[in-house]
């Protein structure tokens, strides 16, 4: 199992969350799809609740918050970057040309977070970590494998966030129009122009991927389960992917890895 106990590293996407309508709705949904294992939180952190994957945090998931006289939120997963310090990064991405959404707070004693959105309209969060580090198992089935920027101005984009948070954008030899996004010489995110299966009009944002032992039979379940299909199954460089929406909206993708090549036999 691949088991995250120490922070990660600043620029490092490290947790991911859900703000939906029906905050029951979704936990029972992603419980029956992934696995997960959560429930409403206290009272004083808004009722939120971490999801469990074989007993560590894999993703948030929190209802809808209405400010008064304001329409909804949009139903959607958030992306959050780590930070060794909120404050300075909440300058750095104010500096930078990003506009921030939730100035820095403290999360009781777990965490320092920041909610605020790219030059080119992409909504992000940035955790400060404390007694959590974010994530406690990625990059197995029902768990966060992927975290990648569609956006309509790319070469904005990377000068941002490489200011900001330190994510340097550099290309990928066979892949033409997709870029990495690295700290230091790890790669761990991406980043691409707004996708053309998509609806027109799309906004810049982050997309969430979450591995899965067989792209077809979850994109089978999802639709069972009220959900509904953007872009069906398709084979790519990582391996088998599809685009999907849950029953309350929220977009996100999912992916089986591709099988590693054996060696040729002596």
């Amino acid at each position: 199992m691949p088991v995250v106990t120490d922070p990660y590293p600043p620029g490092t996407p490290c947790w991911v969350d859900l703000m939906a309508a029906d905050q029951q709705a979704a936990l029972d949904f992603y419980r029956d799809l992934f696995g997960w294992q959560g429930e409403v939180g206290p009272a004083e952190f808004g009722g939120y609740a971490v999801c469990a994957l074989n007993g560590r945090p894999v993703a948030g998931i929190m209802g809808q918050v209405v400010p008064e006289g304001q329409p909804a939120p949009p139903v959607a997963w958030t992306t959050y970057l780590a930070s060794d310090d909120a404050d300075e990064s909440n300058r750095a991405i104010a500096a930078a040309g990003g506009t921030i959404l939730y100035q820095p707070m403290d999360v009781g004693t777990i965490g320092r977070m920041l909610v605020a959105a790219d030059p080119t309209g992409a909504v992000f969060g940035v955790w400060q970590a404390m007694d959590f580090i974010g994530a406690g198992v990625v990059n197995e089935p029902g768990a966060l494998v992927w975290n990648e920027l569609n956006t309509a101005d790319g070469a904005t984009a990377g000068r941002f966030y490489r200011a900001a948070l330190g994510l340097r954008p550099a290309t990928i030899q066979g892949m033409d129009g997709y870029f990495s996004l690295n700290v230091a010489d790890r790669t761990v995110g991406g980043m691409q122009a707004i996708p053309g299966y998509l609806a027109p009009g799309t906004p810049s944002h982050w997309m969430t991927y979450f591995s899965v032992d067989d792209t077809d039979s979850t994109v089978d379940a999802l639709v069972k389960a009220g959900g509904s299909v953007i872009q069906p199954p398709f084979d790519m460089q990582a391996g088998r992917m599809a685009v999907v929406r849950d029953p309350q909206g929220a977009v996100f993708a999912v992916v089986q890895a591709a099988q590693a090549q054996l060696p040729d036999s002596p």
